[in-house]
Parts: structure tokens; C-alpha cells; sequence
């Protein structure tokens, strides 16, 4: 298979799982669940085996599928930021997929089909969003994920669900429409092109009010990315099965967001022209005080999934400063992080849908001496907790390090400062889930029976997420591969 057919491939073939799964139906879950993680492995060959190769050789694949409008056509083309994008999103698929089987069975969910259906519609737009080869594209797969996404969202149909959903659809489509597609539609007045072009398209066109504006268009647009004020679709949508919870924060829908804001700022800005920009500075500050401020309410937060929820606000905020920063550090670590990100997040995320399915709790004030029995979840939630606070040897070190030494390159020692109390907020509001865990004695809450004889989770909500835990290690020690890659960018 040629790079350029796979291209077209890895796009339409989770289409063609999502039927496979629709056609099984609940009659056949086995054979549905069979044919959700063949798609999730075979993509994941294509991706890794056809594309990651020529992308490494130098390579830029491209497919041109349709020209909507003079100068607006919908494209796709690798270069290795996508690359890098598409091989999570395709990766933990796969893992996400394994572990969805064990919790939904696990948890007796209602319309399981659905889910698997439209899991794997987000998948697709994922692969869209990844491998785009101009903002046109990137729009139209990044409203895609949105809309794949709802109906998970709203999984459950009770009240509170319905209402999440509303928050959910609300925020994401409307900032998309008031602010994403004004912004695209003046970048095509103003540059004639949507075209990602390494150095960016605005340079030489466009005031230096008119870029500020711009900035401020695709950071607040690209609501995925959850920089505050648009954030609370993020742990609204927590009302939503945990797996999907993992979808939402590690696989494609947040890091859609800020794969976007990156890309932007390297291909339709250029780092150079943002760098250079004084209403730059007002955005790193938003993005700075998202960080501090998602951190501070974490630490509020009894509810574990809700506690996550606005540590995934903090961290997505770490992408957009390095976007911000605009140099080419912050941008590798911004890239990094990404994916350190990711396996650390999804672990977490992951332990805490095994808890509840196994000791049937939400609450960390319910967790005291849990790590006595679920001694391999809560050593998973330990490890996926360092990863995202930064700590090595684990691979959250090598994205935070580079994102500190790209601040420190911008001259931004506020900043600097900004990330260091972020990662003591972090210790402060992860570390007592594992005290509690590890050194507390297991309350004695009457008619509490959860407390007596419940041990780990069934095996496919134990084993991703160890997966995962050591996935956050081997990125330590591999980080050079993940960097190499990065620094293909072409960033002038």
C-alpha cells in the first residue's frame, strides 16, 4: 500500500468498523467487539508500518480529494506533528477499545452498539483532524468529532446527561461557528489560502491588530482545548461513561483542540510573526491562569472524576502556552506533551473507572485503604499521577522540561514560575488519592459492604490501564524517538 492510498484508508476504515459494529448489534456483541478492536489494531499497522515511515524518511504524503472552492479543497497531507497526532489517537484506540469492552460488560451499560458505533466515528475525525492538509479540512473533521461525540456524551439518557449534552454541543459548536469558521474565513480574504505552509500564511499580510485578532479567534474557537472561559463543557461532559471520559481527554476530542491551536500557530501564523506580536502576551497570561486556576479547583474537588476533569483544563492549557510561547522549544514541548499527556491522563481515567466497577466508589473521601485491595490499579493510578505532575522517570518530565526551557527562551521568567507552582498544585491535588489509598485505614461507613471482600476489577479494566502505566515509562527512556520526530516540524 502506498502512503498516499493509506492516507484515504486510515480515514474511511473507521467508518467501515463503525458499520461492522452497527451490523453485528447487540445480539453479537462478541463478534462486535471483535470487529471494534480488529479496526483499532489494523489501523494502527497502517499508521505506524506505511506512514510513520515515509514521514521519517522526509516525506509529506498528500491526497487531494476535492476542490469545494478556488482555493479551498479538501486535502490531506502528513507532516510530523499529524504524524505524531494520528499514531495516539490510532494507538490508544486500541487500548481504549480493550478497556471499553471490560467496563461496559462490567458496568451493564444500555446501548452498547451505539457507543462502539460512534467511538469509532470519533476515531475518524480524529484521523481527519490529524492528517489535514489546510484549516478547511481541520474544520470540517474537528466539527465532526463534536457532533461522533454527542450521543456518548448523553450516553446515558438520564437528566443530568441531557443537560451535560446541551453544555457540551452548546460551547464546542458555538464557538466553532462564532469564532473558528470567522477566523477561517478571514484568513482566506486575508492570505488567499487555508493552506498549512511551513512559516505560516499571514506574514506581510495582515496589521498587527488584525493577527492579535486572529490569535484570539483560533485560541477561544478551538474551544477544545478548553482555555478558560470555555471550558465547562469539559467536566460536564464527566456525567458521560468513563471510557468515553477517556475519549474526551486523551484519545481525540481535548487534544484535537490544542493539535489545532499548535498547528495553527506554527503553519498559519508561524512562530515568528506570533512570537513578534505584543497581544501574544494577554493570551500566554489566559492560558497561565487556566493552568493555575484549573489546579486550584481540582484541589476542591471530592468527586475523583471531577478532580481529573479540571487537572485535563490545567494541563491542555500547558499545549496552548507552548503554541503561545512561539519558540521552538516551547513548540517541542508543547508537541511532547501531547502525548506525555495522554498515556498519563487516559491511566488515570482509566483507574477510576476500574474503582468504581470494582469497589462501586466516585468519591476520594470513599477511597481510604482502597490500595489494599486494588493494589494494581492504585499502583497504575500512582504512576499515570507522577507522569502528569512531571516527575521521572516517567515521560510527563521531558514535555514539562522542554515547555520551562521554551519559556525561559522567550524570556518569560513569570511564566516559568507559572509552570513550577503548577506541578506543586498537581502533587497537591493527586498525591492524597494515593495516600488515601495506600495509608489510610478503609472507613467504617455502616451497611457499607463495598469495604469487606471486593478485590480488583475484571481483567479488561485492569490490564489497559497497567498498559498505559508503562507506556508512561517507556516514554521516558524512548522520548528520543518521540523528539526526533517532533523536531521534523519545519518551523520557518
Amino acid at each position: 500500500m502506498s502512503p498516499v492510498t493509506a492516507i484515504g484508508w486510515c480515514v474511511l476504515w473507521p467508518l467501515v468498523g463503525a458499520l461492522a459494529v452497527a451490523v453485528c448489534g447487540e445480539r453479537r456483541r462478541n463478534l462486535r467487539e471483535l470487529a471494534s478492536l480488529a479496526t483499532a489494531i489494523s489501523l494502527f499497522c497502517v499508521v505506524a508500518g506505511v506512514l510513520l515511515p515515509a514521514v521519517e524518511a522526509g516525506g509529506r504524503p498528500r491526497l487531494e480529494v476535492w476542490e469545494v472552492l478556488p482555493g479551498v479543497s479538501l486535502a490531506f497531507e502528513i507532516e510530523p506533528l499529524g504524524m505524531v497526532f494520528a499514531l495516539l489517537a490510532s494507538g490508544l484506540w486500541i487500548v481504549t477499545t480493550l478497556y471499553a469492552i471490560g467496563y461496559m460488560r462490567g458496568h451493564d451499560e444500555q446501548n452498547q452498539t451505539r457507543f462502539f458505533v460512534c467511538f469509532a466515528l470519533a476515531i475518524a475525525g480524529a484521523l481527519g483532524v490529524a492528517f489535514a492538509a489546510n484549516f478547511f479540512t481541520l474544520f470540517v473533521f474537528y466539527e465532526a468529532i463534536t457532533l461522533s461525540t454527542y450521543p456518548l456524551v448523553t450516553h446515558h439518557g438520564t437528566e443530568a446527561a441531557k443537560r451535560a449534552g446541551r453544555v457540551y454541543l452548546g460551547i464546542l459548536m458555538g464557538t466553532s461557528v462564532a469564532f473558528l469558521l470567522l477566523a477561517l474565513v478571514w484568513t482566506h480574504t486575508l492570505a488567499g489560502t487555508t493552506e498549512f505552509t511551513p512559516g505560516g500564511i499571514l506574514a506581510g499580510k495582515a496589521s498587527e491588530g488584525t493577527v492579535a485578532a486572529l490569535a484570539a479567534l483560533f485560541v477561544f474557537g478551538s474551544a477544545k482545548a478548553a482555555v478558560m472561559p470555555f471550558h465547562r463543557w469539559l467536566p460536564a461532559a464527566m456525567v458521560a461513561p468513563t471510557p468515553v471520559s477517556a475519549l474526551l481527554h486523551a484519545v481525540c476530542v481535548v487534544k484535537a483542540g490544542v493539535f489545532t491551536v499548535l498547528k495553527v500557530a506554527v503553519y498559519v501564523f508561524g512562530i515568528d510573526l506570533l512570537g513578534a506580536n505584543p497581544a501574544t502576551d494577554v493570551l500566554i497570561w489566559v492560558a497561565a491562569g487556566t493552568i493555575l486556576i484549573g489546579s486550584c479547583v481540582a484541589l476542591t474537588k471530592d468527586n475523583l472524576k471531577a478532580r481529573l476533569a479540571y487537572s485535563t483544563i490545567s494541563q491542555l492549557a500547558y499545549i496552548v502556552l507552548g503554541a503561545l510561547l512561539a519558540t521552538d522549544l516551547a513548540v517541542l514541548g508543547g508537541g511532547m506533551h501531547i502525548v506525555m499527556h495522554a498515556f498519563g491522563k487516559i491511566t488515570l481515567f482509566f483507574c477510576a473507572g476500574a474503582i468504581l466497577v470494582g469497589a462501586h466508589k466516585t468519591d476520594i473521601s470513599q477511597m481510604r485503604g482502597l490500595g489494599r485491595r486494588m493494589p494494581f490499579t492504585m499502583t497504575a493510578f500512582l504512576v499515570g499521577s507522577l507522569s502528569v505532575i512531571g516527575l521521572p522517570p516517567l515521560g510527563g518530565a521531558w514535555s514539562k522540561w522542554n515547555l520551562a526551557l521554551g519559556a525561559a527562551d522567550a524570556g518569560q521568567l513569570a511564566v516559568l514560575g507559572v509552570l513550577m507552582v503548577s506541578s506543586l498544585l498537581s502533587i497537591a491535588y493527586l498525591m492524597p488519592v494515593v495516600a488515601h489509598a495506600f495509608f489510610s485505614e478503609p472507613a467504617e461507613e455502616p451497611g457499607d459492604h463495598d469495604d469487606h471482600g471486593h478485590g480488583e476489577a475484571p481483567l479488561l479494566c485492569v490490564l489497559p490501564p497497567l498498559l498505559t502505566a508503562v507506556g508512561c515509562v517507556v516514554l521516558f527512556f524512548c522520548a528520543g524517538e518521540l523528539q526526533g520526530l517532533l523536531e521534523g516540524i519545519e518551523l520557518r
